[in-house]
């Protein structure tokens, strides 16, 4: 039986329906900002088995929700979850941030790419996600996510972070039909993943495409965003007897917002390097929009924040359509009670733009 949803803003700004303020959530919400997220993490031993611990991923998503009021929790897991299931063997080395035993570099490596079963391989995340809607019991929403396909691409090729994605902007100009064949698998998997995950509970479903923004409009269009509208045409768009939104974000994507809204997404998620205002006017009534507090903000003073949270929302403007987050995800650094500030301006100065 479907637990009724007792706060429904998120979903419902989602959808440009009227709210009675802007509903607030944080990208890495669950994170190394928050001492018990870090008691958390050693308690599990690492950031992998902390993600392949069910329960312990659960603890740490509702951990900012027992702080702050915000309307929306999102999944605790990482877009490498894929690749590593597809054998790639993830690991996290000590400062260097995540990495890959075996790369992709010849048509060999994508043919022996693993096409894994979401309940066996990926169960750890889908158990996670019913375990967190069991434990909301409805208090909000829960979100999913995925990886673009080309984000996600771009650590298989590299083996990890990159400087200047040599290997794989190489492969895209000199070998495009292998980087499209991994494009390809990569793309059915993640389609898989996010319909396994609103199978089991996720009420609203995000793909990242932090790396969008190093291609050039041209090949932004062939190895990102024509790979996200797989994606946005595949994923299950009801559930439970309501929307599923699907939301799109490409950091550093402002130019393209025209063409991510023309994908038929729900939302568009803004970073900090364009006004909403803006935004707003170039895709008009078509999409939501999500964002776009620059998260150096949360350095400043509680007075600075507010009047930071003030802009952000003035710059939107009235009406519905709009989430309040973050320009891209809450900095390790960032003190909690300053984030609480921000979440705090957000309830208190809202409602005037929804009246």
């Amino acid at each position: 039986m479907t637990v009724e949803l007792k706060n429904d803003r998120f979903l419902r700004a989602l959808s440009r329906q009227p709210v009675d303020r802007t509903p607030v959530w944080m990208m890495r919400q669950a994170g190394r900002y928050l001492p018990e997220y870090r008691a958390t993490r050693a308690q599990a031993g690492s950031f992998v088995k902390l993600c392949k611990a069910p329960d312990l991923a659960c603890e740490v998503t509702l951990q900012p929700l027992e702080r702050y009021p915000l309307d929306a929790a999102i999944l605790f897991s990482d877009i490498l979850t894929v690749p590593d299931a597809m054998g790639l063997g993830l690991y996290f080395e000590g400062g260097e941030g995540p990495r890959f035993e075996r790369t992709i570099q010849t048509a060999a490596d994508v043919a022996a790419l693993a096409t894994p079963d979401m309940e066996s391989e990926l169960r750890y995340v889908m158990d996670a996600v019913r375990t967190i809607r069991r434990e909301l019991d409805g208090r909000v929403p829960l979100i999913g996510f995925s990886g673009s396909p080309w984000t996600v691409a771009t650590y298989m090729v590299e083996g990890g972070t990159s400087k200047n994605f040599s290997r794989i902007k190489g492969m895209l100009y000199d070998k495009p039909e292998l980087l499209h064949s991994l494009l390809e698998r990569v793309t059915r998997t993640t389609l898989d993943y996010l319909n396994a995950q609103v199978a089991a509970g996720a009420q609203a479903v995000m793909v990242f495409d932090t790396w969008g923004s190093i291609l050039t409009p041209k090949t932004y269009h062939t190895f990102s965003l024509d790979y996200m509208q797989r994606i946005v045409d595949g994923v299950t768009r009801e559930a439970e007897g309501r929307k599923v939104p699907v939301v799109l974000f490409t950091k550093g994507g402002g130019p393209w917002l025209e063409a991510m809204a023309d994908t038929g997404c729900d939302a568009l998620g803004v970073d900090w390097t364009t006004d909403l205002a803006e935004a707003r006017a170039r895709v008009g009534d078509r999409v939501a929009l999500q964002g776009n507090l620059d998260p150096a903000v949360l350095y400043a003073s509680p007075e600075v924040i507010r009047e930071e949270v003030r802009q952000v929302l003035e710059s939107f403007g009235h009406g519905p359509g709009h989430v309040f987050n973050l320009g891209h995800g809450i900095h390790p650094e960032v003190k909690p009670e300053h984030a609480g500030a921000m979440i705090e301006a957000v309830v208190e100065l809202s409602p005037a733009y929804h009246r």
